[in-house]
């Protein structure tokens, strides 16, 4: 291992993609040097597992670095961190078998891992994922980008500055098939380091409607009383929330046209929480979402797919 006193030093965020797992898989990786982001990589699999693009990102990203280094390489893989810190050692001892003498998974990429980290100094660090660091759900943005054979949207450096550490955050995911009338929501809460998941499939509601259920379950459990940021791709939410509701409520519950509000006893619900936190509405771009935004979706679908099943 180098050990030179000028070795550079760089800090590095990994993550992998794989869905379905086995399946189509990405990884990707930012190289962050004097605080900023020097370099991204990505790259996709046909075929894969969930564990083998996180051990692929961290071994393309050592190999990408010519020189020796001293690294830390934040991870939000127990399986990465843990094989590196735990695992490996034994393995080597037991020539690459397992503790009941089966042959160690993916022991091709832990051999070249462990060829990079007596290259470099790397120290591992396992970080909490998509807990609002931006170099974590960047990495993110990248292996999914990959996974789909897209190009991860430049824009999503944004999230250093856009999503504030100090307020709870509120990401919420729709999906709705019109011809069966089933849909399922999901909202993910963030704040600091802290992640819930909130969800379910339903029948008979309209897509509007789940929206208005994924924040009131949302704000219904916090348990902070904390500024609140709504991250949303719902234009009925978002107008409904910021320019309908005060009027609404000045008509008794009336539109400009004297007809009974749609949703009226959804949005009581909602103006009941809204009075309680101090809370503000995002409308977010649908071609460069947050990477919480895309999960909500995800997770949205998986509700919806188990509600169809039953």
């Amino acid at each position: 291992m180098a050990d030179t006193q000028h070795t550079p030093q760089l800090v590095i965020y990994t993550d992998g993609a794989c869905s379905p797992n086995p399946g189509p898989g990405g990884w990707g990786a930012v190289i962050i040097k004097d605080g900023s982001i020097h370099s991204e990589l990505s790259g996709s699999e046909e075929n894969s597992t969930n564990n083998r693009m996180e051990l692929t990102a961290a071994v393309e990203v050592l190999k990408s670095i010519e020189n020796p280094a001293k690294i830390t390489l934040y991870t939000d893989s127990v399986y990465l961190k843990n094989g590196i810190t735990d695992w490996i050692n034994k393995w080597q001892r037991n020539d690459w078998r397992t503790a009941d003498r089966k042959e160690v998974k993916n022991s091709d990429l832990w051999r070249q891992l462990l060829e990079q980290i007596e290259y470099h100094q790397v120290r591992f660090l396992w970080i909490k994922g998509h807990a609002a660091d931006p170099f974590n759900i960047r990495a993110d943005e990248l292996a999914v980008a990959a996974r789909k054979g897209e190009e991860a949207p430049p824009g999503s450096k944004r999230s250093s500055s856009a999503l504030s550490t100090d307020h709870i955050h509120l990401f919420t995911g729709v999906t709705f098939k019109h011809a069966a009338r089933v849909g399922g929501w999901s909202v993910i809460l963030n704040w600091r380091n802290h992640v819930k998941i909130l969800g379910d499939g339903c029948q008979g509601m309209s897509a509007n409607q789940l929206y208005l259920v994924s924040v009131i379950n949302g704000l219904g459990s916090l348990k902070k009383e904390l500024p609140v940021d709504v991250h949303t791709h719902s234009g009925y939410l978002y107008d409904g929330a910021t320019n309908w509701l005060s009027g609404w409520k000045n008509r008794n519950w009336r539109t400009r046209e004297g007809d009974e509000v749609s949703n009226k006893k959804l949005w009581l619900q909602l103006d009941g929480l809204l009075s309680r936190y101090e809370v503000t509405f995002y409308l977010e771009d649908k071609k460069n979402p947050y990477c919480f935004l895309q999960e909500a979706k995800e997770l949205a679908r998986e509700y919806e797919q188990g509600f169809s099943c039953r």
